[in-house]
């Protein structure tokens, strides 16, 4: 039963559209178990570019079934707008399939999240005002609309009135400001619903069919680990549960059908909105990083704060995670320093060093990197196809991150494209879902 899960391994944005793509090639169906539109996956591929909010990286395989589980929460306007745009750019949304337990992001819910972060002032979270947040708190609160109500027009009008009876009056009373009627969110739902039905089911039978004959599944995470709502820098974090964790709890599969879990890490450290980063580099090199690494956000376009790998950010997300190895990403972006920095522990400011990451991120923030310095590489390496090719400080940074997070990295990506990548330790190009659960069992 090769299911292979892949989780993001910092705090988000580390290419895990990529990775999920490359390993699709290999797998029968790939799962989508968590997070809604704050997500942004892109794929790069015979000269085109695809950015994926809501749809599953394994769509560009038609032989693949793409499924949203009920993990998700679905606002119906991104995914209409983003099953259009793939089909305009001639890709098939035939194997797509939409849990119909998963529940529906409303109008009142973006406009809630973009007021409540107002509120804030300057303990602003930065969320993006999805709606994230407050679809899934009216999920743990047992007043959700789902996906299965939405194809149901009886269903919908009364879960919707019932839901504008409170969302009204929090509005006009909290926020002195209107909710949208029931009449204009009738109107516009009804219209994504006439698209998405047929798409609509029961998703848990499907994916536990699927791993249950055999079959390859890759389950895709959103976001990253330290984003996790238990694990990660609370209150900086996102609403789900990005951890590998998440995959069981969003799809309805239990833990023993997990056979591999990838994390995806860029070779340096990003984050987007507001948090502790102790990594954080705000001097020329941070703006080097940046635009070498094109790092402005997939959804809302914002530039994220750059800095050194951070390498017990790397063995807490292996911890939490159970990873069986890492997928280190954009490689290519630290070409051309004279030499490159690894965070190996932080000192408090005690002086104490620790190399366990604290859960208070009241703690996180007073920290100080502990790093050491390697000898950089100024040749280009977008152009290099195998480990053997890599040079010598590069190969060098790669086992010395191995050595540090006690995890190998059996995945190097030296660019955007399917061909910018190489794989190691044994797990073949051709194969990587099954050689994964070889590796996974060493």
């Amino acid at each position: 039963m090769p299911a292979v899960v892949v989780v993001g391994a910092q705090w988000g944005d580390e290419a895990k559209g990529k990775v999920v793509d490359c390993l699709a090639q290999d797998a029968d169906m790939v799962v989508r178990y968590g997070g809604g539109s704050n997500a942004g996956h892109t794929v790069r591929f015979d000269g085109h570019e695809f950015k994926l909010h809501l749809v599953p990286s394994g769509i560009f395989r038609p032989r693949v079934t793409n499924i949203i589980a009920s993990g998700v929460v679905v606002d119906p306007q991104v995914l209409v707008e983003e099953i259009r745009s793939l089909q305009a750019q001639g890709v098939a949304v035939d194997n797509l399939r939409i849990s119909a337990s998963a529940h529906v992001v409303m109008p009142y819910h973006r406009l809630l999240d973009a007021l409540e972060e107002k509120q804030r002032g300057s303990a602003q979270i930065g969320t993006t005002c999805r709606g994230i947040g407050p679809a899934y708190a009216d999920k743990a609160a047992r007043k959700g609309i789902r996906m299965a109500d939405l194809r149901q027009p009886d269903r919908f009008a009364e879960a919707l009135r019932r839901a504008l009876e409170e969302k009204s009056r929090l509005l006009k009373m909290v926020y002195e400001t209107d909710c949208p009627t029931f009449e204009d969110i009738w109107r516009e739902y009804k219209s994504y619903a006439e698209i998405l039905r047929p798409m609509i089911t029961d998703t848990d039978p499907l994916v536990y069919h699927a791993v249950k004959s055999g079959q390859r599944v890759v389950f895709e995470g959103a976001q990253g680990t330290l984003l996790d709502l238990d694990h990660g820098t609370y209150p900086y974090v996102t609403s789900s549960h990005p951890v590998a964790g998440g995959a069981c709890v969003g799809t309805g599969i239990g833990p023993t059908y997990i056979d591999a879990v990838i994390g995806v890490a860029k070779a340096y450290t990003t984050r987007v909105g507001s948090g502790a980063f102790p990594t954080e580099l705000t001097n020329e090199t941070g703006n080097y990083l940046r635009e070498r690494g094109r790092e402005y956000g997939t959804t809302t376009g914002r530039p994220r704060r750059c800095g050194w790998l951070d390498t017990v950010v790397l063995r807490y997300s292996a911890q939490v995670n159970g990873l069986t190895a890492f997928a280190m990403t954009l490689l290519d972006v630290l070409s051309g320093l004279d030499t490159v920095q690894i965070c190996r522990a932080y000192r408090l400011p005690n002086g104490e060093t620790i190399e366990q990451f604290p859960s208070d991120s009241a703690v996180l923030d007073r920290c100080e990197p502990v790093y050491e310095q390697l000898p950089g590489w100024k040749e280009e390496i977008a152009d290099v196809r195998s480990w053997e090719d890599l040079p010598a400080e590069a190969k060098r940074y790669v086992q010395r991150v191995e050595e540090l997070t006690g995890t190998p990295v059996a995945m190097v990506s030296v660019g955007p494209l399917r061909t910018q990548t190489f794989w190691r330790h044994g797990v073949s190009a051709d194969a990587p879902v099954r050689s994964l659960q070889a590796l996974a069992r060493r």
